[in-house]
């Protein structure tokens, strides 16, 4: 992977951290509008952000399952408890190790990491590092390689 694209789908990750942030507070009517209205206020063309927008949709279509498992590897401690911000950091990331083969679990793991560091307080690492990295044991795969 170029730079060039490491930093559009590290860009795509923080916008749909921010969407899906503002999406578990107020969830819209129409997705799609939303979605509109969301890339015409970022800084880069709607298309820079192509990968950021298949989390979005991916995580929404399957949120039911992402925080059934959340639930699972959290069970010391209420959902309703976890922070809104590390809610949607896991919800990426746990997207991602479930369903994007094509991407290594150690890679959506550190990406979760480092954007909870820009974006959450500093205990959030561990505790999201925690949990992704349980869920990494279960997946059956490879960490270090996609397969697909």
């Amino acid at each position: 992977m170029s730079k060039a694209q490491y930093v559009q789908r590290h860009d795509g990750r923080v916008a749909a951290l921010q969407y899906l942030y503002a999406w578990s507070i107020n969830p819209p009517e129409v997705l799609a509008d939303d979605l509109k209205v969301f890339f015409e206020g970022q800084e880069h063309p709607r298309e820079h952000y192509a990968f950021g927008e298949e989390m979005i949709q991916g995580v929404v279509a399957n949120r039911e399952e992402i925080d059934a498992q959340i639930r699972v590897l959290t069970q010391n401690w209420d959902f309703g408890r976890i922070a809104k911000i590390d809610l949607a950091i896991l919800r990426i990331a746990m997207f991602e190790m479930l369903h994007r083969r094509d991407i290594p679990p150690v890679v959506s793991i550190n990406e979760a990491i480092d954007i909870s560091k820009q974006f959450s307080n500093s205990d959030s690492k561990r505790f999201i590092n925690g949990i992704l990295d349980h869920l990494k044991g279960q997946l059956g795969r490879d960490a270090r390689r996609a397969s697909e």
